[in-house]
């Protein structure tokens, strides 16, 4: 039931990591909520939060009519986040194709706001070394970089909707950690760590991070009071990997690691990595990521600090609770 004040909001992916968080926020706000997920979807994430739920996929027109009508603002967080390169075609479907459904379907059922889910990987990189902005635009080579560059080509979907009268705002997240990481995209890091201790490999470059809630509550305001076409990158801190992989250890209770990778050699372990990928054999990273590791990814977040909001969950925080959840839910042995 809607209160006065309130709005009803649809949420796309939220079943899933951030969009349940996005959920329980606005559940929290006094918001209405609707999810729309597929018929196979777990709902385990949203056990105990009030929602209506609506079924279908992000390619399905008129599943998005109706999930859309009656709503005021629309959360797109549903994406495939393929960093294994395991069916680049599905990914660019749902990234590209799939948000460009959205948002005609939002713009027909006359929703007041859309808030599309980016990411860090979509901004690009500066070749002087400074901390990227909203300002930047996707450099990295899209044959390497796909997901990066599928949802570069879901912003610009979303700006050309924009510029036909949809209010879009972009958030861009870095590094997601936190409590849900059911896949382990960013909980990578503490699981292999927790499982490796001193012989994970040390690379020069670094990491921006955030806590997941922090990323729900920055959704929320973006809502409530982001610029209409304005890109928002989602960030707490930037860590060089000694330092972020450091906090881990002493989180989880293992040595630090400490093997120093020369940056020369990287090139060549991403060869390896993409190779044994090819033959079926699992890796804890893909060559991609392997191929940056040399670099600082670190990005500016002032913008989203002065206009939305800082974030609130310190990071070691944040990996304690993820740390916490990945035993509590039987991923790690304490």
């Amino acid at each position: 039931m809607r209160t006065e004040g309130s709005v009803k909001a649809l949420v796309t992916g939220g079943t899933g990591f951030v969009g349940s968080h996005v959920v329980r926020v606005l559940v929290e706000a006094g918001h209405t909520v609707r999810v729309l997920h597929r018929q196979t979807s777990r709902l385990d994430a949203l056990a105990g939060l009030p929602y209506e739920s609506a079924v279908g996929e992000l390619t399905d027109r008129e599943a998005l009519l109706r999930a859309c009508d009656g709503c005021d603002w629309v959360f797109h967080v549903a994406a495939v986040a393929d960093y294994w390169r395991s069916d680049v075609v599905k990914m660019f479907e749902a990234n590209v194709e799939g948000t460009r459904t959205v948002l005609k379907a939002a713009r027909a059922a006359g929703v007041q706001r859309v808030i599309l889910t980016s990411t860090a990987a979509a901004v690009g990189m500066r070749r002087d070394g400074r901390p990227a902005s909203e300002s930047d635009a996707f450099n990295l080579p899209p044959r390497h970089f796909p997901y990066g560059y599928s949802k570069w080509l879901a912003e610009e979907v979303a700006r050309a909707e924009a510029r036909k009268g949809l209010d879009v705002v972009i958030t861009n997240p870095v590094v997601v950690m936190g409590p849900g990481d059911l896949n382990m995209i960013s909980g990578n890091f503490v699981t292999q760590i927790k499982r490796l201790g001193p012989l994970v490999p040390v690379t020069s470059g670094g990491v921006a991070v955030i806590d997941v809630r922090d990323v729900a509550r920055l959704q929320l305001a973006a809502a409530e009071r982001g610029r209409t076409g304005e890109r928002y990158i989602l960030g707490t801190a930037n860590y060089d990997y000694r330092t972020w992989f450091a906090m881990i250890a002493d989180v989880v209770g293992v040595r630090r690691p400490f093997l120093p990778v020369p940056d020369a050699a990287l090139p060549v372990v991403a060869g390896v990595i993409d190779m044994a990928r090819r033959l079926g054999i699992p890796t804890p990273v893909d060559a991609d990521q392997t191929r940056l590791s040399s670099r600082a990814i670190f990005f500016d977040f002032s913008k989203t600090w002065n206009e939305l909001g800082e974030p609130q969950v310190p990071m070691r925080k944040s990996l304690e609770d993820t740390y916490r959840w990945y035993v509590e839910n039987g991923y790690l042995k304490a």
